[in-house]
């Protein structure tokens, strides 16, 4: 249940880092996979701009060629986030790759329960999985970690939008700095190495914080 009246308690001057790439697929305030509900770029904004403490947002995102995704950055842009970007990468895989191997062997095993689908054409199916597909690809890791070392001496309080376990050392450090971490993540989007930060990091499902999602 989300909590209208829940407040983090800020402890000075405070920086928000939100990856968007981590952040736009959480489902936000609904247990229905089908009546997902994103995370609203706008009142994420409101919500964290009604915090004197926040001085400065942050929103790390890639560009790439689509004119959705130049509209996209313009209108967060628009909203006041300050915006840090790069081109997008696009990575061949194959289907076979660890990325989707787990995906592979679910519609394989699928495709060979279906007693009525030709053996010709289930053999088609499988050899989709030999093709190559375009992965879109663009961390900021890098960009994230470099601007918290440039900011660190100007802030109390850092807030990341991010479960990604990646961020771990850079929490670590943040912390062995006497800084207060705050790491927002989304429902089975935390991973296992910033979990086991234990008190060094204030986790915050995002599910906690009030209504910042598209129709609520």
């Amino acid at each position: 249940m989300i909590d209208k009246k829940f407040r983090f308690k800020l402890k000075g001057k405070t920086a928000v880092f939100i990856d968007w790439a981590n952040v736009y697929g959480w489902d936000y305030g609904s247990s229905n996979k089908h009546r997902q509900k994103p995370i609203d770029p706008p009142k994420l904004y409101s919500y964290l701009k009604s915090y004197k403490e926040v001085d400065d947002i942050r929103f790390y995102y890639g560009l790439d060629k689509h004119p959705k995704s130049k509209q996209f950055l313009k209108k967060v842009k628009l909203i006041g986030f300050s915006v840090v970007t790069k081109e997008v990468k696009y990575i061949p895989v194959s289907l076979d790759s660890s990325h989707f191997r787990q995906l592979a062997k679910e519609v394989r095993d699928s495709l060979a329960s279906m007693k009525k689908l030709d053996p010709i054409d289930i053999e088609k199916i499988l050899q989709i999985f030999n093709r190559k597909i375009l992965r879109r690809k663009c961390d900021f890791d890098i960009e994230i970690s470099m601007d918290v070392h440039s900011l660190q001496d100007k802030f109390d309080t850092f807030i990341f939008f991010s479960g990604d376990g990646d961020f771990a050392p850079l929490i670590n450090y943040l912390a062995g700095k006497q800084k207060q971490v705050i790491v927002v993540f989304g429902e089975g989007h935390l991973g296992k190495e910033i979990a086991k930060l234990g008190k060094k990091v204030y986790l915050c499902n995002a599910k906690n914080i009030p209504p910042i999602s598209r129709g609520a």
